[in-house]
């Protein structure tokens, strides 16, 4: 390590303060000799030799005050001693810097004596427990100069030592309190040596390393000799066009640049460098700040912010760029682009029942397989959820896209082995083409997803074109989107209750809350076009807690051994909190929980069953009956009478509608009837409109029902017409 790191050229001010004191003592003894010459000239001008003499004197005495004046303006220790060792003269600074010996000081004095006295009163540390051997070493240092040295005092301070011998056998000495200059070279070494940073010491001149801290030797991978043998060239990876170049005309400089280690590795680091001088040397000082990691990790989240997480396809954001960009170009050139949206047939399934990790695997390899299809100058994407895209740039005819599309949906069709598990999913593929189905991204993306869903309606597993009718059915589902919203904040929509019967009595024991909506242009919207539509929108919470409220509210007006039945959709128990809702419309009502069925289909427990399961008992806590609508129309519907013990299942209408006809519809309906029994359910039969379908069922021993036949839903105004004139037949 260097012994100083400084711009000073203090080195050079003590030889010249040195040989300026020699040269004045030189001076005033050649001129007293010169002047005592003439006494050698005989008695006769022994009076004029005196003169000479007198004035030779005069004038060594000024030479000598003038050197004293000069010596004490140095700003370092200075003294001169004879061939025998002793003082001639000193200045005050070398006094003040032995100023625990300067008592000793006088004219005459040796120089070894006082060292002598100095060691025994502890002055010179490094001389304890080897006196004799310190000053032995001193003094050859004394009379056989062979350049600058180090003295410490016993105070802590740090003196430098430059002497030289004079012609005549004496010695001048210079002294320097260097304490300051070492303790900044202590603190340069401790920040320099054991920094965690790389640093490097450079000749400014030949670039080459001639420092080089531990932290450097380890994360180059080169030892301090191999470094010290390097120029920062060799650390440059090729080709980096970028500035590597550090010895500039500043005093310090900031550049990124690309180094290369031992290994191989190649990082990039910012490199802050500072001119200084080092041992005398003109160099610069670099500080290394490995970036690589960071710039790595910045290039991470600029590729995550355009692409999927799970399949690392470019996501919509990133999709939607490049198609402005390839729809630009076709405008220059011409030709055709084309947008294709693809979807996943059944791939709910495979999540349903195999779980969340298991479809994430499937929709890997389904990325997969459309990269496989795709031109590497078009672009796949993942949309969202099993949503996907492919964008071609440049395609010479619609058909080429539509070759493009039945590929897609072979390969993507063929079966998948993963983990074990053979899975099969489909897809469905909507086409748009530019320049005839839309100039800009946005359009051409929308009216191919409008091309999907119309494939999705027909079938599946299939391509289709867009059409311009799709998009007015877009703009017509829009609007009625629209007029459902503004309906449902302005409470518009109506509850309208159908009555539930009791078969042997015809005694209306119920009713069920229905949804109507008087369309101010439309007339009455079906319920199965618009509930749908709240369901995709996420208006069916609304929806459904507008009819809680509404028809506990109306219930309030009914006898109190009247019934009340209000329908959950699934999509309530995955974006609402029905246990709330609920019991705010109880609270609010006030009618007994009791007199409450809700009535779910068993799609509701298809998605996260028990998280359903749950909810559901929370909600028979509350007091209220259960009920599974639609019996018999999905795949597990005895499973889940396993898993939930329901107060009552309805057998829907499309057993009732063929019962008279159709000896296995008879047998499904004795079925369902002797299971309910054996469970201690209750049964409601849907859509009785005949009196055959009411004698059927009441030999069955159906004990409810409700249907055309008795009454059509009706307003609540009606109902309570129908209560007061508690009818005991079937209401026309």
């Amino acid at each position: 390590m260097a012994k100083s790191f400084t711009k000073t050229n203090g080195g050079k001010r003590r030889r010249a303060a040195l040989d300026s004191a020699r040269s004045l003592l030189e001076a005033a003894k050649d001129r007293c000799w010169t002047m005592l010459d003439p006494l050698h000239g005989g008695g006769a001008k022994v009076k004029n030799a005196r003169a000479v003499a007198d004035a030779a004197i005069a004038n060594a005495a000024t030479a000598h005050e003038r050197l004293r004046a000069a010596l004490e303006i140095l700003p370092q220790g200075i003294v001169f001693l004879d061939n025998e060792g002793r003082y001639i003269l000193w200045n005050q600074k070398y006094a003040d810097i032995y100023k625990r010996s300067a008592d000793l000081f006088k004219v005459g004095v040796r120089l070894e004596d006082t060292l002598r006295i100095g060691v025994g009163r502890g002055d010179y540390p490094e001389a304890k427990g080897r006196e004799e051997e310190w000053i032995k070493e001193r003094l050859d240092q004394l009379y056989n100069p062979r350049g600058p040295h180090e003295q410490n005092l016993s105070d802590g301070r740090c003196i430098l030592i430059e002497e030289r011998k004079t012609s005549d056998g004496g010695v001048i000495g210079l002294r320097m309190d260097i304490t300051t200059l070492k303790q900044r070279e202590a603190s340069f070494r401790l920040l320099f040596d054991d920094n965690p940073v790389p640093m490097f010491v450079l000749d400014r001149d030949t670039q080459s390393f001639i420092a080089a801290n531990a932290a450097a030797q380890s994360h180059y991978g080169y030892t301090r000799d191999q470094l010290l043998k390097m120029k920062l060239h060799d650390l440059r990876v090729e080709h980096d066009e970028r500035v590597d170049d550090v010895a500039c005309s500043h005093e310090t400089e900031v550049v990124t640049v690309k180094h290369s280690t031992r290994d191989g590795r190649t990082i990039e680091a910012v490199v802050f460098s500072r001119q200084l001088e080092y041992e005398g040397v003109p160099a610069i000082l670099l500080a290394v700040v490995d970036i690589t990691e960071r710039k790595q990790a910045e290039a991470r989240i600029a590729f995550m912010a355009h692409h999927d997480a799970l399949t690392e396809l470019p996501n919509r954001v990133l999709f939607r760029q490049r198609m402005g960009d390839a729809l630009a170009a076709r405008a220059r050139s011409g030709g055709f682009a084309g947008a294709l949206c693809i979807d996943l047939d059944n791939f709910k399934l495979v999540n349903d029942t195999l779980g969340h990790p298991m479809g994430d695997r499937l929709l890997q390899e389904v990325a997969h397989r459309i990269q496989r299809v795709t031109r590497q100058r078009d672009m796949a994407a993942r949309l969202g959820g099993d949503e996907f895209a492919i964008l071609v740039s440049d395609s010479k005819t619609p058909q080429e896209l539509a070759i493009l599309a039945q590929r897609v949906i072979d390969t993507v069709s063929e079966p998948y082995m993963i983990e074990g598990h053979v899975l099969t999913v489909g897809a469905t593929v909507g086409i748009a083409v530019a320049p005839t189905d839309g100039e800009d991204a946005d359009r051409l993306l929308r009216n191919a997803d409008l091309a999907l869903y119309r494939g999705k309606s027909e079938g599946k597993s299939t391509f289709r074109f867009f059409e311009q009718e799709m998009d007015a059915k877009a703009q017509a589902r829009r609007q009625i989107e629209t007029d459902l919203r503004a309906a449902i904040a302005t409470e518009k929509i109506e509850v309208y209750y159908q009555p539930l019967v009791e078969l042997s009595t015809n005694e209306v024991v119920g009713f069920e809350a229905l949804l109507r909506w008087p369309h101010p242009t439309r007339g009455f919207v079906p319920p199965a076009e618009f509930v749908p539509l709240a369901e995709e929108t996420g208006l069916i919470t609304a929806l459904g807690n507008f009819v809680l409220k509404r028809a506990c509210a109306d219930a309030t007006e009914w006898p109190e051994h009247v019934k009340l039945a209000v329908n959950l959709s699934p999509m309530q128990f995955r974006v609402g909190n029905v246990y709330q809702n609920v019991k705010d419309a109880l609270t609010a009502s006030g009618i007994d929980p009791a007199r409450l069925d809700l009535e779910i289909t068993e799609s509701v427990l298809l998605d996260r069953t028990d998280h359903v399961i749950a909810h559901l008992h929370a909600l028979r806590a509350l007091g209220v009956r259960i009920s599974m609508d639609d019996f018999g129309t999905g795949y597990s519907s005895l499973s889940y009478l396993r898993s939930f013990p329901f107060d009552k299942i309805k057998i829907d209408r499309s057993f009732v509608r063929d019962l008279t006809g159709n000896r296995h519809t008879l047998a499904i309906v004795r079925a369902i009837l002797g299971l309910a029994s054996g469970l201690d359910m209750k049964v409601v039969a849907e859509g009785i409109e005949t009196q055959a379908d009411l004698a059927c069922l009441a030999a069955e021993g159906c004990k409810e029902g409700q249907g055309f036949f008795f009454s059509e839903a009706r307003p609540q105004a009606e109902v309570i017409k129908l209560l007061n004139e508690n009818q005991r037949r079937h209401v026309a």
